[in-house]
């Protein structure tokens, strides 16, 4: 394209001479030589405008009234209009993506705000909490402990005490995955994720994550069937599999020869028959001797589950200090 054609495209040759695009031939000769006479150079000598456009008039009755010469100028005119109102068009649309941009950008920044402001109030309180302590709670700790001591003796007494105690030792599992020193995402696991991964298998006590060390946990379930379907079946993310291994293995299943012994005994001794009936009958009798005993079990039951997430913590932190 030749530097005289980019400067015809550059012109409106329309509006130099003053009329309409559909305009005629007689009508655009016409307002040719009204405009020619007004700037001609002889009449303008001290105007060095007045040639150029002089210039310009003749190249646009030039081009306008040959009908070939129109037909490719009007084209290029309309293609370059199209241009222009695409580029409009696309500078709308970045002007609208970058206003959306920072506006989300800006409300974005707001949560953070808020949500680093309630961390901060929360730590705050918790920190008041520790420093303060809680009047009501070591109040509650020293009633608590003096209620088990009274009924530590009753509990030890029974012969089924040793049994629950072995049978109802929570099931616990440790769990281990890859994880580089220094790695944020821990391997690309949390208290949330590994939460759901084996809650699916039942209710969980507790989860301990290692503080110190990466990749690596406790979770203790509250039935050893649902440790055991987690153990067997659970592997973890497809990226990163789950290690798991039993903190103390299941116990054996208890023995059902006393029991058999003792029915066996009851067909020979009628009269123990009968004393264990009454025994079961007055069991069920409403007391407060028996409210109170099951109450005593609900705290020793409490206390029990705060003592062991105590030790498993403290064991986690003893394996993070020899890791």
């Amino acid at each position: 394209m030749s530097g005289d054609t980019v400067d015809i495209l550059k012109l409106d040759l329309y509006g130099i001479l003053g009329v309409k695009e559909d305009a005629t031939e007689k009508e655009i000769v016409k307002s040719y030589r009204k405009q020619a006479l007004k700037c001609h150079p002889d009449k303008n000598p001290d105007d060095p405008k007045a040639a150029e456009l002089f210039h310009q008039l003749a190249k646009a009755l030039e081009i306008l009234t040959d009908a070939a010469a129109k037909a490719a100028y009007d084209k290029a005119q309309k293609a370059k209009k199209a241009a222009e109102a695409r580029h409009r068009e696309l500078d709308s649309k970045r002007k609208k993506f970058k206003e959306d941009l920072e506006s989300r950008e800006k409300a974005a920044n707001v949560r953070i705000e808020a949500d680093l402001t309630l961390k901060k109030n929360l730590q705050a309180e918790i920190e008041r909490l520790r420093k303060e302590g809680s009047k009501l709670l070591e109040e509650e700790q020293e009633r608590l402990k003096e209620e088990i001591r009274e009924g530590q003796t009753r509990l030890q007494q029974q012969d089924e005490t040793e049994n629950d105690n072995s049978v109802s030792e929570t099931p616990k599992l440790k769990v281990k995955w890859k994880c580089k020193k220094n790695d944020e995402t821990n391997g690309g696991y949390d208290s949330e994720i590994l939460t759901d991964l084996f809650s699916k298998y039942g209710d969980i006590l507790n989860l301990i994550m290692s503080k110190k060390k990466g990749g690596s946990a406790i979770v203790e379930f509250s039935s050893w069937t649902n440790a055991e379907n987690a153990k067997e079946l659970e592997k973890g993310l497809m990226t990163n599999p789950l290690s798991l291994s039993w903190i103390q293995p299941p116990p054996l299943q208890p023995q059902q020869s006393t029991r058999v012994q003792t029915n066996s005994e009851s067909q020979h001794t009628p009269s123990n028959s009968a004393t264990f009936t009454n025994n079961e009958y007055s069991s069920h009798m409403p007391s407060d001797t028996s409210s109170a005993r099951d109450f005593e079990s609900l705290v020793l039951h409490k206390l029990r589950q705060a003592e062991e997430r105590k030790r498993l913590i403290e064991q986690m932190q003893k394996e993070d200090e020899e890791g």
